[in-house]
């Protein structure tokens, strides 16, 4: 079976990758880690597209928190911010969340609509690429981009998981791809300061969120999938789970 990687950007983008295509969406600063981070502490997430979305999912759930941001500001109305560093510190992890951001969860959204679809971020790279290697023929890693720009961290984290492909089999789909990987495939998380995301957070007073997400590396070993609006996780014993899309996406 031939298998192949693709690193891209942008929520428009992932239209383009049909059903056999598994996709992963990335968000590192902040939304797929906030929603990981929720998820693996035994919370439910369901990310929204729009700030109009989310009023909507959380109107059928019970005590829903609604968190997040519209450009930078969190709308009226909700009870915290897109914040790995906040719901890893709350203890009403039985009260579900239902997070927005301007860019992460249009993807997420974008990628649903169209695919297998997982997200990702610092703390479950090396589970991500073990998890998924395999399963799917065709891997498409997304990095939601921010004001039309590709971010670093979300590019280290496309390639870390990139390179974990290639060393089981898998094939860069494209020289943009090769690049990437070969650029970041060894940089430290810390390599992502010169980001124009990190500047925000500094300038913006939340560098608690950014010592969060660099301080929590690699420390989760589950794959988080996106099925029926809801962010899951799928720990190595329950991957048997995962299921194929179309013939085209292949299973070992």
């Amino acid at each position: 079976m031939y298998k192949s990687v693709i690193i891209d950007c942008l929520p428009e983008q992932a239209s383009k990758y049909g059903t056999d295509w598994a996709i992963v969406a990335i968000d590192v600063i902040r939304a797929t880690t906030t929603a990981i981070t929720a998820v693996a502490d035994g919370r439910r997430c369901f990310p929204a597209p729009t700030v109009e979305a989310a009023f909507e999912i959380a109107r059928g759930l019970d005590r829903p928190i609604l968190a997040g941001e519209n450009g930078g500001t969190i709308p009226d109305g909700f009870e915290m911010d897109n914040s790995p560093a906040e719901v890893f510190s709350r203890p009403d992890t039985g009260r579900p969340l239902v997070l927005v951001s301007s860019s992460g969860t249009r993807l997420i959204h974008e990628a649903a609509l169209c695919a297998r679809t997982y997200i990702a971020c610092f703390r479950c790279h090396t589970a991500t690429a073990r998890l998924l290697a395999g399963r799917y023929a065709r891997i498409a890693l997304i990095g939601a981009g921010t004001k039309g720009e590709f971010r670093e961290e979300d590019q280290i984290c496309c390639a870390w998981i990139g390179a974990a492909l290639m060393d089981r089999g898998y094939a860069p789909a494209n020289v943009r791809t090769m690049k990437i990987i070969d650029r970041w495939r060894g940089a430290p998380a810390d390599a992502c300061l010169s980001s124009r995301s990190v500047e925000y957070l500094r300038r913006s007073g939340k560098i608690c969120d950014l010592n969060f997400i660099l301080s929590h590396v690699d420390d989760i070993d589950q794959l988080f999938e996106v099925r029926g609006g809801e962010v899951r996780g799928l720990s190595a014993a329950r991957q048997g789970t995962l299921s194929t899309c179309s013939p085209a996406v292949s299973t070992v």
